[in-house]
């Protein structure tokens, strides 16, 4: 990290099977990712007859076997009680239901639980005829669709484990006795539809999953299940509700990279960083193109195969809220394309 407002204590990561506790009662775990963010952070909370865990990783026989080593291990034999999923994407919730066939109670928001049920059930062989259009409607070339049209679409239930029925609501404003600590729930919008994040009340410490990231921001995506979506919109907005609770002796727990201090920098830091973005893609907007046309001015990169699908929907998201803050305009061309440009320039 270097930005000086930024601090961490942790300069290495636990390796594989291992922990780092990161305050008392407190470990830090880390699952494998196969991408390239390479790792998720899991978190286990002591509560002295067994283990509330915060987060899990993708449901994989590694991920498996590793949780089989963290168990004989760092958590000593002592059982799971409880996990806490922060949001519903795959790596942190991909093995909810595996510990919770096995006796631990899921908490989780309303929306995450829904998605994640309605996810798992969701099995598709072939890519759906919404995803086309939508695919169609962001520009992306006609041998991109075909290709993606002749293999088998990736599926949640690929990587997460069956949810059995039932689980435990949390949601805003909650109070929550996790490891012996007293925590308070904020929900955050925009990288997943109610993120929890878990504020302590006993000492400054943050569960922040990827609401509150330090190093990198996390995808705000835009898919076929709500085209018009602004995640943008909600990202910034919920980053600013948290500033009044954020100060600079906080350690912040996150999903990824390490834990650090310097939130109230940081919180500016991620709204600033979409604000910059939004700029540039305005003035790209100088004549009418495509979100696919869209990568260079808010990555400012290059973009490979393997993050192609992310920046794609990420484009779109971006593009929505300047069409929300009448910035930009739309219109369809003749193969189903929107094509976007400036308000300033239309």
């Amino acid at each position: 990290m270097d930005a000086p407002a930024l601090r961490t204590p942790f300069e290495t990561p636990p390796a594989e099977g291992e922990a780092v506790e990161v305050a008392e009662g407190i470990l830090w775990l880390r699952l494998p990712l196969p991408m390239k963010l390479d790792h998720v952070n899991v978190f286990a909370l002591d509560e002295g007859d067994g283990w509330t865990l915060i987060d899990t990783g993708f449901d994989s026989r590694r991920g498996r076997a590793i949780w089989q080593r963290l168990r004989e291990g760092p958590l000593a034999g002592r059982p799971i009680r409880r996990v806490l999923a922060t949001h519903h994407h795959p790596d942190h919730l991909g093995l909810a239901g595996w510990f919770q066939s096995q006796g631990a109670e899921l908490l989780t928001t309303r929306t995450a639980w829904l998605l994640a049920r309605m996810l798992t059930l969701d099995v598709e062989e072939t890519p759906k005829p919404e995803n086309v259009a939508y695919w169609r409607a962001a520009g992306m070339a006609p041998e991109r669709i075909a290709k993606r049209l002749a293999e088998r679409p990736f599926n949640f239930a690929d990587v997460v484990a069956p949810l059995p029925l039932g689980y435990t609501r949390i949601a805003e404003g909650d109070r929550l006795s996790l490891g012996g600590r007293a925590w308070r729930v904020r929900i955050g919008h925009g990288h997943a539809p109610e993120h929890a994040t878990l504020w302590c009340e006993d000492e400054p410490l943050i569960l922040g999953g990827d609401q509150l990231l330090p190093s990198i921001s996390p995808n705000l995506g835009v898919y076929a299940t709500e085209p018009d979506a602004d995640p943008v919109g909600e990202w910034i907005a919920s980053c600013a509700a948290f500033q009044p609770h954020a100060n600079d002796a906080q350690l912040v727990l996150p999903g990824h990279k390490l834990p650090f201090t310097g939130l109230p920098f940081r919180l500016g830091q991620l709204i600033e960083n979409h604000h910059g973005a939004l700029a540039r893609l305005e003035e790209h907007l100088c004549v009418p193109r495509t979100a696919a046309d869209c990568f260079a001015p808010l990555f400012k990169r290059e973009i490979g195969e393997a993050e192609y699908g992310l920046a794609l929907v990420e484009a779109v998201a971006h593009l929505n809220h300047l069409l929300r803050q009448g910035r930009a305009r739309r219109s369809r061309r003749a193969d189903g394309a929107w094509l976007w440009q400036s308000a300033a320039n239309g």
